[in-house]
């Protein structure tokens, strides 16, 4: 079972046409069209985007068809996106790296302003002094 083959077969298990395949992954359905007709190979943004609207495919049989995938393990089940409020924190991506860094906001300098340079679209400048 080729690549394209894998699409069709997940497409029939969510009985899905091929336009409504591209909806759901968000995709244009030209891209569907040139993949299944075998004219386009697809990209790795677009075996991303069905990993992650059919997260229970597993990875290794979309991109190489070599593990078994059972029927009920594709059904029509989508990936939710926690709606979570921003942190004030940023996380390293590092796996290696368990340092959290914390954001700073712009603090105010108690001291005295010596000098004010204003740069202008001309490349001219002016300086003041208070």
């Amino acid at each position: 079972m080729d690549l394209e083959e894998r699409f069709r077969y997940i497409m029939k298990l969510n009985q899905l046409s091929a336009s409504a395949f591209a909806d759901e992954i968000g995709v244009q359905r030209s891209s569907i069209s040139h993949i299944l007709s075998g004219r386009n190979k697809p990209s790795l943004e677009f075996i991303q985007k069905v990993l992650k609207r059919f997260p229970k495919v597993d990875a290794n049989w979309l991109i190489n068809g070599t593990t078994s995938v059972d029927k009920s393990e594709i059904g029509n089940q989508k990936s939710e996106i926690e709606e979570t409020s921003p942190s004030p924190y940023i996380e390293s991506e590092n796996e290696n790296s368990s340092t959290v860094v914390e954001e700073s906001s712009i603090q105010t300098n108690k001291g005295k302003i010596k000098k004010i340079v204003v740069f202008y679209d001309d490349q001219t400048f002016e300086e003041f002094n208070p």
